[in-house]
């Protein structure tokens, strides 16, 4: 119990930083960023309305720390600002929309790339020097030698415009409205059908040869002698006692994964067009909108921070030492 209240402690403390370094870094900027976002407006909106927009935006004549007492104040009820770049659209909107995108296509690839990456790691470490083992790590490893963004535009270009089996742009046709029916859904898989390869093909070597690598140190441990010396089936011990072990590492790197999800795969969102996360803040970068660009900076560091909290209760119930030194 003491170590969960410990790790609490951490991840509570690294939210305080991060909030602090959220607000302060857009006003540390060089120059005005308020008359720099405001400058896109001259001529279209009147001081009073100018004015309004820049004490809802958080950018107000009173002093830092009252600033800040305000932003935290506003961040308690939700409150993220107005996105300049699609005002007057909340910035918690614009982030929720984004979000969802990111989350169906960098979740679920990190998730399938991980299972199968990991799983083929186990198989191939348990099989060492069969053709498996021969032939799907240099592979693999050959592959996610790539950038994403190569391996996208790649794909792209063979299934998109050679072949046209794929759209190339976009989460769903133009055509249609996000609703529950079938057209939609099927419509949402083929546009995700190509970014979401891209991320698996990227992404599947480094699972695969990090739980191999790990896997074949456990196979030389004592108690996996000791296991199979008792008689346990092949089964029993690949998988109760050597992978359960072997996969703590890749567990680790997996909660780090999908807390970075949250940014989205920037570069590959941004050669579909896919409008999630990372696409979202290279538009908030571009546009100077300060207000989105600090509320998908909180989403992603607070993002990972869980993750990470999560992956530590995990540990717990994994790693009996874990435990014992709670």
């Amino acid at each position: 119990m003491s170590y969960i209240l410990k790790r609490f402690v951490l991840y509570f403390l690294a939210f305080c930083v991060s909030l602090i370094l959220n607000f302060l870094l857009p006003r540390l900027m060089p120059g005005d960023p308020v008359g720099t976002m405001f400058a896109r407006f001259k001529g279209r909106l009147s001081p009073e309305a100018m004015d309004a927009l820049k004490q809802s935006l958080g950018f107000s004549g009173d002093s830092l720390l009252d600033q800040f007492w305000a932003y935290l104040h506003s961040l308690s009820q939700g409150d993220l600002g107005l996105s300049v770049a699609y005002f007057p659209t909340p910035v918690t909107e614009v982030i929720a929309t984004g979000l969802w995108w990111t989350l169906w296509l960098a979740g679920l690839s990190v998730l399938i790339s991980f299972i199968i990456g990991t799983s083929l790691g186990i198989l191939i470490a348990w099989r060492r020097g069969s053709w498996l083992d021969q032939s799907l790590p240099p592979l693999f490893a050959f592959l996610g030698a790539f950038p994403y963004f190569w391996l996208a535009m790649l794909l792209l270009w063979v299934f998109g415009f050679q072949l046209d089996w794929f759209p190339l742009r976009h989460a769903y046709g133009d055509d249609l409205e996000p609703s529950w029916s079938w057209l939609f859904i099927s419509d949402m898989f083929r546009h995700a059908a190509l970014p979401a390869l891209s991320i698996i093909l990227a992404t599947l070597g480094g699972w695969m040869l990090s739980m191999r690598n790990t896997m074949i140190t456990v196979l030389g441990e004592d108690y996996i002698s000791l296991a199979q010396a008792k008689g346990l089936s092949s089964k029993q011990v690949m998988l109760r006692y050597a992978a359960r072990n072997a996969i703590l590492p890749n567990l680790t790197a997996f909660g780090m994964a999908i807390g970075f999800v949250v940014s989205g795969s920037l570069l590959t969102e941004i050669v579909f067009s896919y409008p999630g996360q990372g696409y979202l803040l290279v538009q908030a970068v571009r546009a100077q909108d300060y207000p989105l660009m600090q509320g998908l900076f909180l989403t992603i560091t607070t993002s990972v921070l869980c993750a990470n909290c999560l992956l530590d209760l995990l540990y717990v119930l994994l790693d009996p030492r874990t435990r014992s030194s709670s």
